[in-house]
Order: C-alpha cells, then sequence, then structure tokens
C-alpha cells in the first residue's frame, strides 16, 4: 500500500516538473502513431459516411477530435499504470490478476489480427486495380499476387520494432504532402456532391439513425491502439515518471494532425462525388483512391492516387503487426510454451503469412469485415476498459472525475451498440 501511495506522490510531483523540449524522438512517434491510423479505414471512410449524407458527416466530423484523443490517450495512461517495460496484456494481468490477463491478451489479439486481414485485402485490390486500370498489365492470379505482397511486408517486419516506427514515420511526410496534394487537386472538380443532402434538414430519427451506425467506422478510421502498448513502454522508458505528461503531448498534436489532414481528404471527395457513385466504390470493394484514379482520365490523378493508398495500406499494416504479433505471443507463452525469441518470432511470422494470404485470395468485402470484423473487441479495449480502471486501479484513480470519462463511456457504448445492431440486421 505505501509503494502504491509513493508511486502517486511521485506522479504528481513529477507533473509539476517541466517536461524536457521536444525531440526528434517525440516527432518520430508523432508521425508512427499518425502513420498506423491513416490506412485502410480512412480510405473507406469518405465512401461509408458520405452515403450517410451530409449532416452526420459533420457531426462526426467535429467529434473526431475528442473521440480519438481521449479514448487513445486513456489507454497510454493504461499502459503507463504498470511496472517498467510491461506491455498491454502484462498491465492487464498485474491489475486485474492472471484469468483475466490471459482473456484480455485473448481479445487483445482477436481485436487487432482482423484489421491486418482488412489491409491484406485492400493492399492486393490496390495493387490489383494499378495494374490493370493504369498500367494497362494483367495482374498475376490474385494468390501470387497476395502472397508476394504481404512476404513483402513481412520482411520489412523482421527488422524489428523501432525500424518499423522509423519507416512508417518516414513513409510519413511524403503520404502528407500527397494526400494534401490529392485533396487541393480535387477543389476545381468540386461539383456539390455530399451538398445535394445538405439542402433539408433531415428528420431527427433519420439523423441520430445514420450517425449512429456511422460511429464504428469513425472509431475504426482514426484507431491505433495497436501501437499504443508499444508507444507507452518506450515514452516511460524514455521519461520515466514524466511518460504521461509527453505522451499526451504526442498523442495531442498526432490526433490534431490526423483530424485536419482526414477531415480536408473526406470532404473534398464526398464534394466531387455523388452519393450514387460512393455507393458504386462501396460495390467495387475498392479505396475511395482508387475509385478516383479509374473515374478520372487525368494521368496524375490515375497514377498518384493508387501509389497514395498502397503507402497508406502498407504503413499501417506494418503499425498494426506489432500490436497483433504482441498478442499472439503473449497467447503462446500463456499455453506453458517457452519457444526462444526467434523460433517465436518465426512461428507468428508464418502463422501471420499464411491466413493474410488466404483472406486477401479470397477477397471478402473490405467495409463488411471493417463493420464486424473486432469491431465490438476494439471498442471495449480502447473506450470501456481504461475507464474502467480508473475506478478499480490505485494508480490511475488520480484520473476520475473528469467529463472526459463520461465522453468516452458513452461513445463506447454507443459504438459497441451500433456494431451489435449491424451484426443483427
Amino acid at each position: 500500500m505505501n509503494d502504491q501511495a509513493n508511486s502517486v506522490e511521485q506522479r504528481f510531483d513529477a507533473a509539476a516538473t517541466p517536461i524536457a523540449a521536444w525531440s526528434r524522438h517525440d516527432t518520430t512517434w508523432m508521425l508512427g502513431l499518425f502513420g498506423t491510423a491513416i490506412g485502410a479505414g480512412t480510405l473507406f471512410l469518405p465512401i461509408n459516411a458520405g452515403i450517410g449524407g451530409f449532416w452526420p458527416l459533420l457531426a462526426l466530423a467535429l467529434l473526431a477530435f475528442p473521440m480519438t484523443y481521449y479514448a487513445h490517450r486513456g489507454l497510454t495512461r493504461f499502459v503507463l499504470s504498470g511496472r517498467e517495460g510491461a506491455d498491454i496484456t502484462e498491465v492487464v494481468e498485474q491489475h486485474f490478476g492472471k484469468s483475466a490477463g490471459t482473456l484480455i491478451t485473448a481479445l487483445y489479439f482477436f481485436a487487432i489480427f482482423p484489421i491486418l486481414l482488412i489491409y491484406s485485402v485492400a493492399l492486393t485490390n490496390t495493387v490489383g486495380s494499378f495494374l490493370e486500370h493504369q498500367l494497362h498489365i494483367q495482374p498475376p492470379p490474385r494468390a501470387l499476387l497476395a502472397f508476394v505482397l504481404i512476404l513483402g511486408l513481412l520482411a520489412v517486419v523482421r527488422c524489428g520494432e523501432r525500424f518499423i516506427v522509423k519507416a512508417m514515420s518516414l513513409m510519413v511526410y511524403p503520404f502528407i504532402v500527397a494526400l494534401l496534394f490529392l485533396a487541393v487537386f480535387l477543389i476545381p472538380h468540386w461539383n456539390g456532391g455530399i451538398l445535394s443532402t445538405a439542402t433539408t434538414l433531415p428528420e431527427p430519427s433519420a439523423f441520430l439513425h445514420t450517425f449512429w451506425l456511422a460511429i464504428p467506422v469513425m472509431v475504426f478510421s482514426f484507431n491505433h491502439s495497436p501501437i499504443i502498448s508499444a508507444f507507452a513502454v518506450d515514452q516511460k522508458r524514455m521519461y520515466g515518471a514524466q511518460a504521461e505528461g509527453r505522451s499526451s503531448q504526442i498523442l495531442a498534436r498526432a490526433h490534431g494532425l490526423m483530424v485536419i489532414m482526414v477531415m480536408f481528404f473526406v470532404f473534398s471527395c464526398v464534394l466531387t462525388l455523388s452519393p450514387a457513385q460512393l455507393a458504386e466504390a462501396k460495390t467495387q470493394n475498392i479505396s475511395i483512391l482508387s475509385y478516383l484514379a479509374n473515374h478520372f482520365s487525368n494521368p496524375t490523378i490515375a497514377f498518384v492516387a493508387p501509389l497514395i493508398a498502397f503507402v497508406a495500406i502498407a504503413k499501417s499494416f506494418l503499425g498494426h503487426y506489432i500490436g497483433a504479433s504482441e498478442g499472439l505471443k503473449g497467447i503462446v507463452v500463456r499455453t506453458g510454451l517457452r519457444p526462444a525469441p526467434k523460433a517465436l518470432d518465426r512461428l507468428t511470422a508464418a502463422m501471420m503469412l499464411v491466413v493474410c494470404w488466404v483472406v486477401a485470395t479470397l477477397n471478402p468485402s473490405i467495409l463488411g469485415m471493417i463493420e464486424t470484423l473486432g469491431g465490438p473487441i476494439i471498442t471495449a479495449l480502447l473506450f470501456l476498459m481504461p475507464m474502467y480502471a480508473i475506478h478499480k486501479v490505485p494508480a490511475m484513480r488520480q484520473y476520475a472525475g473528469k467529463a472526459s470519462n463520461v465522453f468516452v463511456v458513452v461513445v463506447g457504448v454507443v459504438s459497441m451498440l451500433a456494431l451489435v445492431y449491424s451484426l443483427m440486421q
């Protein structure tokens, strides 16, 4: 008990100590978080959100920053509340016991791994569409194309976590420029698009229904919870008692960058394409970038858009692999097996390769996977578990009584109910 009291006291002392100046290390993580979040979800967001009409999309845009920032900050604080070097699965076991640790480890894996499957399908479709429509080359058999692409990404993974984060942060620079260029490029092509649905206010019941069902897609589009555990562990190693303050700063800047860039891009897309065209993109099971490339005869947009999609999906795959592999390794260890670290890495990579390859070959609906697979679990782990821990874990009691906690719980419950409703339809 004294140890817990001392821990809380040290945290308050740390809060009064000025945090070190912003460093390259912080910038790398800020861009790494951005890179993990911006992927298939973001590239499909204009399609799903645009189909719902203007007013639900505007409401989602206004809630985007608080919805994502407060939830990811809560999860980061939860990981930071554990002992030095403990990842999310170990922190759960430390606070809630071994049985809960085993359960959360399994849920953590099954929340993240389906996202890798989504990226595998999206990447294969993006490259296949680019070869066929832009390069006018007959794509190789889907099974072969998927195998080569996934194997190439796993080769990058073999270079280690730090290399992945650095690689993603480097990829973000050209990606931000390209995404901004594309959004600006579309401005002359704005024809009103979604504004056709803004002339009359929707019925309150219809608005709430559309808004309610769109929240899970927004949550997924900005989700980067798989890398939060590694992020928090590294911040604690780097900043010690000041890790919470610096982590919040990094998250705030990363989420600000995400919301500004993504929502500008989304509105540029939905002002260019009609709801009917967005529905056509959903039917074709391709990202908004691939649809734009096929829609315009301009050679610049035709080549740039698929390349942006490829970079976005590839770097998000890498970021989510960190979390998925962390969860799978935790499951293996909790079965009683104790393979050597290198053997465990190889086993994890082999399992990921086989399952991702099979699903990418089968080509299920990407938006359907986004709306159903892993959605309820992601919501529970990202929104609800950290808020529960605030009231149960002494090290997190200092965060109790905040209005942001109520907001996060409400969004989590609403998102969970929407996902359950979608699954029952």
